[in-house]
C-alpha cells in the first residue's frame, strides 16, 4: 500500500486455497463498471484477448501503512504490481493484448489518482459495488471494514475467461508471469 516499488523479504505467501478453480471457461457477466477514464467497461462485450487483474487496493503516499496489512498473504504490493505492467504494457500489446485493466474495490476517484501519480497508460476499473466480485465469486478479504479482492490475473478471450494466475506472488512479478503465460498460448485462428 505504499508507493515504494521495495518489498518486505518477510512477506507472508499466499496459497492457492481454490478460491479461482471455478473461474476458466466462465462467461464474464453483463455488467457496466467505473474506470478511471469517466467511462464504463463491461467485460463481457470485449473481442480479442483482454487481461483483468485484480489487486486488494493502493495506498496513498505519506500515509503510513497499517502494521497488520504485512501480515496478511498477498496483501502487500499493489503499487509495485501496477507499475509491472506499466512496464510491460507494450511488451502485453506485441503479445497479442488488446486491453489490459486493473480492477479493485476502490472508489474510482481513489483509483484515479493512483493511475495519474503512477502514469499508468491502462484503465484502473472499480468494483466497489463489489457486482462483478459477488458475480464471479472471486476470492476476497475483508480489511479495516472493507472487502478486498485478493491478487489475480484473468485471462480473457472474447469476453471468455480462459485462464488464472492465482495466487500471484511476488507482486512485482505480476505483470512478468501474466506475459510469460500469453507468450506460451499465444492465440490461435
Amino acid at each position: 500500500m505504499s508507493q515504494s516499488l521495495s518489498l518486505p523479504d518477510n512477506l507472508p505467501v499466499p496459497q492457492d486455497d481454490g478460491g479461482c478453480a471455478h473461474l476458466p471457461a466462465l462467461k464474464l457477466p453483463q455488467l457496466a463498471l467505473a474506470t478511471t477514464a469517466g467511462s464504463a467497461v463491461d467485460f463481457s462485450s470485449l473481442s480479442g484477448r483482454s487481461v483483468i487483474f485484480c489487486y486488494p487496493k493502493t495506498g496513498v503516499p505519506g500515509k503510513p501503512i497499517p502494521a497488520t496489512w504485512d501480515e496478511i498473504p498477498g496483501a502487500r504490493g499493489c503499487t509495485p504490481q501496477n507499475c509491472g505492467f506499466r512496464d510491460e504494457y507494450a511488451n502485453l500489446q506485441r503479445a497479442g493484448v488488446n486491453q489490459l485493466f486493473g480492477l479493485s474495490t476502490q472508489s474510482t476517484s481513489y483509483q484515479r489518482e493512483a493511475a495519474e501519480r503512477l502514469h499508468l497508460p491502462y484503465l484502473l476499473v472499480s468494483d466497489e459495488n463489489l457486482a462483478l466480485t459477488h458475480a464471479l465469486n472471486l476470492p476476497t478479504f475483508d480489511f479495516d471494514g472493507k472487502t478486498l479482492i485478493k491478487r489475480l490475473t484473468l485471462i480473457v478471450d472474447d469476453g471468455v475467461i480462459t485462464h488464472v494466475l492465482y495466487p500471484v506472488f511476488p507482486p512485482d512479478k505480476s505483470a512478468a508471469q501474466t506475459l510469460a503465460w500469453i507468450n506460451q498460448h499465444p492465440i490461435t485462428g
